[in-house]
């Protein structure tokens, strides 16, 4: 008697699919929608000025990657989002670690990152440029402002969620403050505070292109603000679509150092 598989039904909570059938929804659902936007372009529904055939973009991307356009953009994205968003994660660990470590520091830092954090980021684009002019630093800057305060609490709270019980054990152990900081707490709260470096990663991106759109020169976000001017949608689309490429990839990126890194953290996929 030959058994039957059951169908997996996706539409229970907590139940998730293969890898394989993952991979497989995910690439279908792109399909679909470039699909759409080759019926909606081809059949005439939609003017080329506001949405173009994709062909037109792909042409229009490969002619700008021969001429060095877009390998220059993408250079002086990569260059400002990495030195913002490492200078950022590396003082959010800091400040967050010893927050949520020792209650001196949580006083001193939750009121004010809190204040800030509710702050409009493209508020602070004039005063960036009145304070640091138009160059890099007020790119990094304005990335900064966009991510440092997030990062901040996402970190304070990956290192709350540490087991009281182990900082306990540690104790009983007879453990002074700084082993239990550097053996138990940082060990266990590091899979956490990597999770919300690459969350936050997502919004630097974000935040690199409103950067670029103001007085700059260079770069993926200065390219689409000049593309407006003369109306390439084809440019915009272009380079819009690259960004979520180049912020998928630095994503499954961090995915895959983070199951490298801390194998011992096993979560739910």
């Amino acid at each position: 008697m030959s058994s039957r598989r059951k169908p997996l039904n996706l539409m229970v909570i907590g139940r998730l699919p293969s890898r394989k059938l993952f991979v497989g929804i995910a690439v279908a659902l792109f399909v679909v929608l470039f699909l759409a936007w080759g019926l909606a372009t081809r059949s005439g529904a939609i003017p080329p000025i506001f949405l173009p055939k994709l062909t037109d973009v792909w042409l229009k991307m490969v002619s700008l990657a021969q001429d060095g356009t877009l390998w220059s953009d993408v250079k002086s994205s990569l260059y400002r989002i990495s030195i913002a968003f490492a200078i950022s994660s590396v003082m959010s660990i800091v400040i967050g670690v010893l927050a949520g470590c020792y209650g001196l520091f949580k006083a001193l830092t939750e009121p004010l990152v809190d204040f800030i954090r509710y702050m409009p980021v493209v508020a602070f684009v004039p005063l960036t440029i009145l304070w640091t002019g138009t160059d890099d630093v007020q790119k990094f800057l304005i990335i900064w402002i966009g991510t440092f305060f997030q990062q901040v609490l996402m970190v304070i709270d990956a290192v709350k969620r540490v087991p009281v019980d182990f900082v306990g054990l540690g104790r009983t152990l007879g453990m002074p403050d700084r082993k239990i900081l550097f053996r138990i707490v940082l060990p266990g709260a590091l899979p956490g505070i990597w999770d919300a470096l690459r969350i936050s990663l997502g919004w630097a991106w974000t935040w690199l292109v409103l950067a670029e759109l103001v007085a700059s020169t260079s770069g993926l976000g200065y390219r689409i603000v000049v593309s407006q001017r003369f109306f390439q949608t084809d440019t915009i689309i272009g380079y819009i679509l690259l960004l979520g490429i180049l912020g998928l990839i630095s994503d499954q990126i961090m995915r895959a150092a983070e199951r490298v890194l801390f194998r011992y953290n096993k979560r739910r996929a």
